[in-house]
C-alpha cells in the first residue's frame, strides 16, 4: 500500500485540504517517510513470526529429544553440514539456541513497540489519514463541542 494523493494537479498525488503554502516537494517528503516507517515495521513483524516460527520447530524437536534414548544417533546441521551426534550432545545445543531465539524476539518486540509509537507520533505530527479510517472523531469533534473539525492532512492508503 503506498501513499495516494493529489495536489491540485501540480503532482500525482493528493493533497487533503492543505494550505496552499505547504508545496508538492513537502507532502511527497512526508508520505516517503511515512512509507518508510510502515516498511520499517513490516520488516520487524516479518522477521518476530519468522523467529516464533523457528522457535516453535525448536520446541517440537526439543520435546521430541527428551522422548527417546541419550545414546540415540541424531543427525544435526551445521553450517550446511550433516554431522551425527548423540541426543545427549545435541539436546543442551538445542535449548541453548531456544533460548536465544527466545531472547531474539523479546528485542524484536520491543524494537516493533517502539517503531509503532514513532509511527502514530509521525501520523499525528503530519496529521496523516489512513484510507478506509473512521473519521467519527472528526465529525464527533464538529457536532459536540462545536468546535470546527480539522480537515487538512494527508490522506495515505
Amino acid at each position: 500500500m503506498e501513499a495516494v494523493a493529489h495536489c491540485a494537479g501540480h503532482c500525482t498525488y493528493f493533497c487533503y485540504s492543505l494550505p496552499f503554502a505547504v508545496s508538492c516537494i513537502v507532502l511527497l517528503r512526508v508520505i516517503a517517510g511515512f512509507n518508510r516507517l510502515r516498511q520499517e515495521q513490516r520488516g520487524l513483524a516479518s522477521k518476530a513470526a519468522e523467529l516464533e516460527m523457528e522457535l516453535n520447530e525448536h520446541s517440537l524437536v526439543i520435546d521430541t529429544l527428551k522422548e527417546v534414548d541419550e545414546t540415540r544417533k541424531c543427525f544435526r546441521m551445521v553450517g550446511g553440514v550433516l554431522v551425527e551426534r548423540t541426543v545427549k550432545e545435541v539436546l543442551p545445543a538445542l535449548e541453548n539456541n531456544k533460548e536465544q531465539i527466545q531472547k531474539i524476539i523479546e528485542t524484536l518486540t520491543q524494537q516493533l513497540q517502539a517503531k509503532g509509537k514513532e509511527l502514530n507520533e509521525f501520523r499525528e505530527k503530519h496529521n496523516i489519514r489512513l484510507m478506509g479510517e473512521d473519521e467519527k472523531p472528526a465529525k464527533e469533534n464538529s457536532e459536540g463541542a462545536g468546535a470546527k473539525a480539522s480537515s487538512a492532512g494527508v490522506l495515505v492508503s
